[in-house]
């Protein structure tokens, strides 16, 4: 019963969580777009292409993200996913 009332809890924390309704991906450290759009443009690829990036988040994380670019030639952050379930070098 005590394992039961800690999942509700759980699960009624984490969807209220997303109070905008937006389903946007947010930038975090090591993201292209972390504190705003890159400096230069990918002006010879296509608008539409998909742009993979994978970095080290600080806590040792493996992340690989999307992005996609639009027609002023910025990146929108689609997608992440982290690679691994614990932090490199870490057991």
């Amino acid at each position: 019963m005590k394992n039961s009332l800690i999942a509700l809890g759980l699960m009624l924390a984490l969807t209220s969580c997303n109070t905008t309704g937006s389903a946007e991906v947010e930038p975090i450290p090591g993201s292209i777009t972390y504190g705003g759009q890159p400096r230069t443009k990918l002006t010879k690829s296509p608008v539409g292409s998909i742009v993979q990036h994978q970095f080290t988040t600080q806590q040792g994380f493996q992340v690989e993200e999307s992005y996609v670019l639009q027609p002023d030639r910025s990146l929108k952050l689609t997608s992440r996913r982290y690679l691994q379930d614990t932090p490199s070098g870490r057991y």
